[in-house]
C-alpha cells in the first residue's frame, strides 16, 4: 500500500521464513484492486509501452540516422548515450519517489522523456541529437522504474506474477510497434518522426497519471529548505555522477579504439584507466556514502544475489547486443531496406512478450522463479549461437525461425531475475531492490552495444583494406562505407560483395560474443536456487 508517499508492508504477508516454507494448502489472502486501479495500469502502461517503442525504434533506424550525419562509425553514441543516462538515473527515481512520491517522480519520468524526444526531432548535428538522446535517457530510466515500484505499492507480492506479465507484454507491444513501424516512417516521412510521435503518447500518460495517481500528502513539520537540504543527503548524487563519468570514459576509449586512433595510443588508454578508476571510486562511494547508495553492496551478498546479478547484467549485455547486430545483419547481408529491416524485427519482438506472459503464468501458478531464470537464460544463449551460425547465403526460413529464440529467452528471463532477487527481500525493500536489478541489468546493456559497436567497427577498419585492395580510391571508398551503411548499396557488385563479406565477419563475432554473455548467464543462473513466489511471502 501507499502511505504518505512510500511504500508499507502488506500486514496479509508476513515475512516467511525459509524453513516454514508456504504449503500449497495454505490459504492466499484475498485481494481487492483499489479505486482507480485499471486507470492507474493504462497511465503507466502508456510509458511502458514508450520504453518498448523507444528501444526498437533506435535499433532499426539507427544506421539511417548515423548515416545522414556521416557518422556511421560512432553511430553506438545514439544509443549508448541514452543508456548511460537512464542506467545512472534508474535507481534514483526510486529514491526520489521514496522522498517526495511517486506522483512527482511519475510527472517527471514522463515529462523529461517527452522533451528528449522532441530534441531529437529537431536536432541539427549529430552532437545535439546525442545530447537529446542523453536527457530521454534520464527520463526512460524512469518509466519502468516507476510503473515496477507503483504496481509495488498497490499489489500484494504473490498476485504481482500476472501484473508484470501484462507490464512486459505492454513492453513488448511498444517494442513490435517501433520495429514494424519505425523502417516504415524512415523511408516514407524521414527519422525524424520516429522521435516526434512518441510526444503525443507522452502527453497521455502525462495527462492520465494527473487524473488518476492521487497518492496521499507526505505530512511534514519540515521546512522545503530543510527537506531540499535532506534530500540532497539522503540521494547519492556523487555516486550518480560518478558512474555516468566512467561509463562515458569508457565508451570514449572503446569507439575510439582500433576505430579511429589505434588501441596503443595515448587518447585511447587514457579514457580507459579513467573510467577504470573512476568505477573503483564509483564502489568505494557505494561502500562508504552517508546517502542510500545506488547499488547497495549489502544487497550483494550472498549466493543468491550475486548469481542473481551475474545473470542480470549478462543477459542485459546479450540482450542489446542481439538487438544492436541484428538490424545491422538485415541491411548488409540480406541488403534489406529500412522499412523490411523493421519489420523483419516484428517477428523476435513478437516472442518478447510471449516469453513475458509464459513467466507471468508459471510465477503465478507455480511459482518457480529459478526455473525461468535458467531456462530464459539458455534460451538467449542457444538463439545467440543459432544466429551467429547463420551463413552469408542461407536459407530465407532461417532468417525467421533462428531470431525467435533469443527474444522469447529474453522475455522469459527478465521477469524471472526481477522476482528472484525481490524475493530475497522484504517488502519495504522491494523499491530499491526492484532499482538495483534495472540499474545492473542496464550496465550490461551500456557493455553489450559497447562491445559489439568495438567488434564491428574494429572489424571493418581491419578487413576492408585487404578486402578492397586494387580498386581506385581504395581509401576514400572504405571512408564512405565506415561513415556510412546506405554507402554500401552504390558500389559496383564485385566491390559491394566483397565489403559486405567483412561486415558479415564483424556481425557473426559480434554474435559469437552476445552468446559468450548468455553463456555466462546461463551458468550463473544455475546457482539462483531462491524462494519460489508461493513461498516468498512478503520477500
Amino acid at each position: 500500500m501507499v502511505q504518505n508517499g512510500a511504500s508499507v508492508p502488506y500486514t496479509q504477508d508476513e515475512p516467511i521464513h525459509e524453513e516454514q516454507p508456504l504449503l500449497r494448502s495454505d490459504p492466499v489472502p484475498t485481494w481487492t484492486p483499489p479505486p482507480g486501479f485499471f486507470l492507474i495500469q493504462i497511465a503507466i502502461m502508456a510509458n511502458v509501452f514508450l520504453g518498448g517503442f523507444d528501444g526498437t525504434i533506435t535499433a532499426s533506424t539507427y544506421a539511417v540516422i548515423s548515416s545522414e550525419f556521416n557518422a556511421a562509425n560512432t553511430a553506438s553514441w545514439l544509443t549508448t548515450s541514452y543508456l548511460i543516462t537512464s542506467t545512472a538515473f534508474q535507481p534514483l527515481y526510486g529514491r526520489f519517489s521514496d522522498l517526495l512520491g511517486r506522483r512527482s517522480c511519475f510527472f517527471t519520468a514522463t515529462i523529461t522523456f517527452m522533451a528528449g524526444c522532441l530534441g531529437c526531432a529537431i536536432a541539427r548535428d549529430v552532437i545535439f541529437l546525442n545530447i537529446m538522446r542523453a536527457l530521454t535517457g534520464i527520463g526512460g530510466g524512469g518509466l519502468m522504474t516507476m510503473a515496477t515500484i507503483i504496481n509495488s505499492d498497490l499489489i500484494p507480492f504473490r498476485q504481482r506474477g500476472m501484473y508484470q506479465a501484462i507490464q512486459n507484454v505492454s513492453y513488448g507491444f511498444g517494442a513490435i510497434c517501433g520495429a514494424s513501424f519505425g523502417g516504415s516512417i524512415v523511408d516514407s516521412i524521414g527519422w525524424r518522426w520516429c522521435f516526434l510521435l512518441q510526444v503525443p503518447v507522452s502527453l497521455f500518460a502525462l495527462v492520465m497519471g494527473y487524473k488518476v495517481l492521487k497518492f496521499p500528502a507526505r505530512p511534514t513539520d519540515t521546512s522545503p529548505d530543510q527537506r531540499m537540504q535532506g534530500i540532497w543527503h539522503q540521494i547519492d548524487f556523487l555516486g550518480a555522477c560518478l558512474l555516468i563519468l566512467a561509463l562515458s570514459a569508457q565508451l570514449v576509449g572503446l569507439s575510439l579504439g582500433g576505430n579511429i586512433l589505434p588501441w596503443s595510443d595515448v587518447w585511447v588508454i587514457l579514457p580507459l584507466v579513467a573510467s577504470l578508476i573512476l568505477l573503483v571510486a564509483f564502489i568505494i562511494v557505494e561502500a562508504t556514502t552517508s546517502a542510500v547508495p545506488l547499488i547497495p553492496l549489502k544487497m550483494l551478498r550472498g549466493t543468491l544475489p550475486v548469481s542473481t546479478q551475474i545473470a542480470n547484467v549478462c543477459v542485459g549485455m546479450a540482450a542489446y547486443a542481439y538487438l544492436f547486430t541484428l538490424p545491422l545483419m538485415f541491411q548488409v547481408i540480406l541488403l534489406d531496406s529500412p522499412s523490411k529491416a523493421g519489420a523483419r524485427l516484428v517477428i523476435p519482438c513478437l516472442a518478447t512478450p510471449l516469453g513475458g506472459l509464459i513467466s507471468g503464468i508459471v510465477m503465478s501458478r507455480w511459482g518457480k522463479l529459478a526455473y525461468l531464470v535458467r531456462t530464459g537464460a539458455a534460451l538467449m544463449f542457444i538463439g545467440n549461437l543459432l544466429v551467429m551460425l547463420l551463413r552469408f547465403n542461407d536459407a530465407s526460413w532461417k532468417y525467421f525461425a533462428y531470431v525467435i529464440p533469443a527474444n522469447l529467452g529474453q522475455g522469459i528471463v527478465y521477469p524471472g531475475i526481477l522476482f528472484t532477487f525481490l524475493a530475497a527481500f522484504d517488502h519495504t525493500d522491494h523499491a530499491v531492490s526492484a532499482s538495483t536489478v534495472y540499474l545492473i541489468r542496464s550496465l550490461g546493456t551500456v557493455w553489450g552495444v559497447a562491445a559489439t559497436s568495438t567488434i564491428m567497427q574494429n572489424t571493418l577498419n581491419s578487413g576492408l583494406g585487404e578486402a578492397l585492395s586494387g580498386i581506385p580510391d581504395k581509401w576514400k571508398v572504405i571512408d564512405e562505407i565506415r561513415h556510412s551503411v546506405s554507402a554500401i548499396y552504390d558500389l559496383p557488385p564485385d566491390v559491394q560483395m566483397a565489403a559486405r563479406l567483412v561486415y558479415y565477419r564483424g556481425i557473426r563475432l559480434s554474435f559469437a560474443a552476445s552468446a559468450a554473455f548468455g553463456l555466462v548467464a546461463t551458468i550463473a543462473a544455475l546457482f539462483t536456487r531462491g524462494k519460489g513466489l508461493e513461498r516468498a511471502g512478503s520477500k
